[in-house]
């Protein structure tokens, strides 16, 4: 098959949409089948790389309670010009937006032979700058725009659920390339075996990590406080079975709106121990999940499903998290015995001690979220998602 990826987001920094459609792409090419992946250019002269068509351009704006692109306006024609030159037996578009996907439906309306129309939800709308400063906008996608597609995807159930829609639909999660995130490789030497505040600890160094963009929504600040009561534990007369933790480390890696607030926060506060690494380099983040010995993931809210989970539970790390819908997804069984309703530090606290002092609780956690990673597979997600779209054209046949 020749199958067009179309997304309203740019490539230039892959977040978690772009992830998704990237490894599909490879599992499929992998498979025999031809792959392009249509989107705006974020710069006038953007060099188009391989198996890419840039179609208008994009601009950033809020989104999701973080950003999103929203793709301008691009000839019609053109687009169907060039849909028509490269016959795709599927459009799968990933996401949708304004305004390219709009107008490459437009387009497909007009080929003599139209090819499988899919879309992928990757999002909660209600959290959308879009669906909130139009809000009549639900209703127009609901009656007008869904029922354009052949078959509808959702990340996870709370996804598909935000929709009504009356055709073909089916939950396919996103995936985790496990050979990239594993238990085994490198990790980052400075946080090995390094004794705190150049004292040397009785016991082992136990490293918290947190990855994600430093916004509001992603809640590290109930996190920088659970840390704040944890190392207080042992400052000020705490027993001797929480003496251990003076050994524990905070890494943040990301960047955001709200680092400078955290920071200013950790600084006023005097938390000893709380590293800021910045954005990591694509190659270095399994090293940062390697080094830690928990992960923690605080989200608020917003979270359609939980990416950043899979690749901690895939490098065999035990994982802390908030229940927002998307998580509850992910940390099932076992896993949810390890979350805490939204902005409960006192609870994530009690989670997080659990894990400190109990290093065997913390393998069999690591051992359990690497054979549940392993569920998640690109091979497996690409499977399912073939088989969606033979699926889609036979419910389409008998409909």
């Amino acid at each position: 098959m020749k199958i067009a990826f179309i997304s309203p987001h740019t490539f230039t920094y892959p977040g978690g949409v772009q992830k998704h459609t990237l490894s599909l792409k490879k599992e499929f090419e992998k498979k025999g089948h031809i792959v392009k992946i249509i989107y705006p250019r974020e710069k006038i002269h953007q060099k188009r790389g391989k198996d890419e068509i840039l179609l208008g351009g994009s601009l950033v704006m809020p989104g999701n309670a973080s950003q999103t692109n929203l793709s301008l306006n691009v000839t019609p024609l053109s687009i169907k010009r060039r849909l028509k030159k490269e016959k795709f037996d599927v459009l799968h578009f990933q996401n949708f937006g304004a305004f390219l996907p709009w107008q490459v439906l437009g387009a497909v309306d007009q080929l003599e032979k139209k090819p499988l129309k899919i879309l992928t939800f990757h999002a909660f709308l209600d959290a959308s700058r879009i669906f909130k400063d139009v809000p009549f906008f639900m209703d127009i996608l609901n009656d007008y725009i869904l029922p354009r597609f052949d078959g509808v995807i959702g990340v996870s159930k709370p996804v598909l659920s935000q929709i009504k829609y009356n055709g073909f639909t089916k939950i396919i999660p996103n995936g985790v390339d496990l050979d990239f995130f594993n238990p085994r490789g490198e990790k980052i030497e400075k946080f090995c075996a390094v004794p705190l505040n150049n004292n040397l600890c009785s016991g082992p160094i136990i490293n918290i990590l947190f990855v994600g963009r430093i916004e509001k929504r992603k809640g590290l600040i109930y996190l920088v406080k659970a840390f704040e009561i944890l190392k207080n534990i042992s400052s000020f007369g705490g027993s001797n079975k929480e003496s251990n933790f003076k050994n524990i480390r905070l890494i943040i890696v990301g960047d955001g709106d709200k680092k400078e607030d955290i920071e200013r926060y950790v600084k006023k506060h005097h938390i000893p121990d709380v590293f800021f690494e910045g954005r990591a380099k694509e190659e270095d983040l399994p090293k940062y999940y390697r080094t830690a010995d928990i992960c923690c993931f605080p989200s608020l809210y917003g979270e359609a499903f939980g990416i950043v989970l899979l690749e901690a539970m895939a490098s065999g790390k035990p994982v802390v998290a908030f229940a927002n819908q998307g998580y509850k997804e992910v940390l099932v069984d076992k896993g949810a015995d390890f979350l805490v309703q939204p902005k409960d530090v006192q609870g994530l606290v009690q989670r997080l001690k659990i894990l400190i002092k109990d290093d065997k609780k913390r393998k069999e956690m690591g051992e359990w979220g690497r054979q549940e990673a392993e569920k998640y597979s690109w091979e497996e997600i690409a499977n399912q998602t073939l088989k969606f779209y033979k699926e889609a054209i036979n419910y389409k046949i008998v409909s």
